[in-house]
């Protein structure tokens, strides 16, 4: 028996789910294999990837919808949207470099992990550009939920329930998207020199004014560059002209600001959603931070040596921070830190043996705890998909 389960189609992942049932053998659920590194590490004897159920099954530009089977490469996605004028507005984060990986991210990983950019400040998560998926859950049944149009639900919404599950549901194997137009050009305003919390200030009035900002992020100074706080105009380039002076007339008090044109606009927000400027040590562990911006200078500045390296993104709402090799990846300072704060706190890198180790997700509170147990568990009875991968399952 190989320890790889490839199938071809949707009655060959339920054949699959319905083997492992019956063997009590958990399986590891993944697309390509770009975000292994995300979550807990999963026990389980065989793999099964969607990576062969792959294609665009759904493309109507007209009606701002696309759909695709798990398998298909992301990048393979976006190419035809983007030949139809049209785009994933969420801006999926892209985890090979942070893993030093050269698999391919497939649709079906981006909607497991939620895997949402920067543009996310404005456009929203992965979670709300889907309407529509199918899965094959653990009783090794395929249902669908959702459709090819926006609507209100009553009930559970399975569709925002599977994305960001981990697999730990069901097995996707297809999904629908809402998606936006690609806009005609871009550019960048970047202010030098501000200190942290002059930089979160900046970038809070940029998206609290009417001017449609659809980035901003903090880099706080290096070696290599002095601190950069950059806001992101996208449209038509007849309205960036007039929509960048009047921001820059708006922000005139923490300085004057340099422009970058459409290439290099493009390539910093590449940097910034592939989480860059952490990447300088591999051996580092990475924690992804959300908090509400007014918090997030002083719960940075609060860790003093614990941050090798940090830096903010969404107005100052996700706080990026890298920290050195340690038995729990720093756990223990920074998660009281970040509830201190009220925000929550997922490490997104460190080596298997931490992440077995330590919460990797958010301690969920006991009542929530036993009602994500609960949902587990309807969908999965005999806990054989991607167990463990999210929390310890009793």
């Amino acid at each position: 028996m190989s320890d790889l389960i490839a199938p071809t189609d949707e009655a060959g992942v339920e054949a699959a789910v319905h083997d492992a049932m019956s063997s009590k053998t958990p399986i590891a659920v993944r697309g390509g294999g770009s975000r292994a590194g995300l979550g807990r590490p999963t026990q389980a004897a065989r793999t099964l990837t969607t990576e062969r159920l792959s294609g665009v099954t759904l493309l109507e530009p007209a009606e701002l919808v696309a759909s695709a089977r798990a398998g298909t490469p992301v990048a393979a996605f976006e190419a035809e949207l983007a030949r139809a004028g049209q785009r994933l507005a969420f801006e999926p984060f892209d985890h090979r470099a942070l893993y030093g990986s050269t698999a391919e991210p497939t649709v079906g990983g981006m909607v497991a992990t939620n895997a949402s950019g920067p543009r996310r400040v404005i456009a929203g998560a992965a979670r709300d550009a889907l309407i529509g998926v199918r899965l094959v859950t653990g009783r090794g049944e395929t249902i669908r939920s959702g459709g090819r149009v926006m609507k209100n639900v009553t009930g559970y919404d399975l569709v925002k329930l599977a994305c960001g599950s981990h697999g730990t549901l069901g097995v996707i194997t297809e999904a629908t998207f809402k998606t936006l137009p690609i806009p005609e050009t871009e550019l960048s305003l970047v202010w030098e020199g501000l200190d942290e919390a002059r930089g979160v200030e900046a970038l809070c009035a940029a998206m609290g004014s009417p001017f449609e900002a659809s980035g901003a992020a903090h880099l706080p100074a290096n070696a290599d560059a002095p601190a950069r706080t950059v806001v992101r105009l996208e449209n038509f380039e007849s309205q960036l002209r007039y929509r960048s002076g009047e921001l820059e007339k708006l922000l005139k008090p923490f300085g004057a600001a340099a422009r970058l044109a459409v290439d290099a606009s493009r390539a910093l927000w590449s940097e910034i959603r592939e989480a860059a400027p952490l990447l300088g040590d591999g051996g580092r562990s990475v924690w992804r931070v959300s908090v509400a911006p007014s918090r997030a200078a002083a719960l940075a500045g609060g860790l003093g040596a614990l941050a090798a390296a940090h830096f903010y993104d969404w107005s100052g709402g996700l706080l990026w921070i890298a920290v050195e090799p340690s038995a729990d990846a720093g756990a223990a300072t920074l998660r009281p830190a970040v509830r201190e704060a009220r925000g929550h706190a997922t490490l997104v890198r460190a080596s298997d043996a931490v992440r077995a180790a330590v919460d990797v997700f958010e301690p969920e509170p006991p009542a929530l705890a036993r009602l994500s147990a609960a949902v587990t568990e309807a969908f999965d009875p005999a806990g054989v998909l991607n167990p463990g991968r999210m929390h310890v399952r009793h």
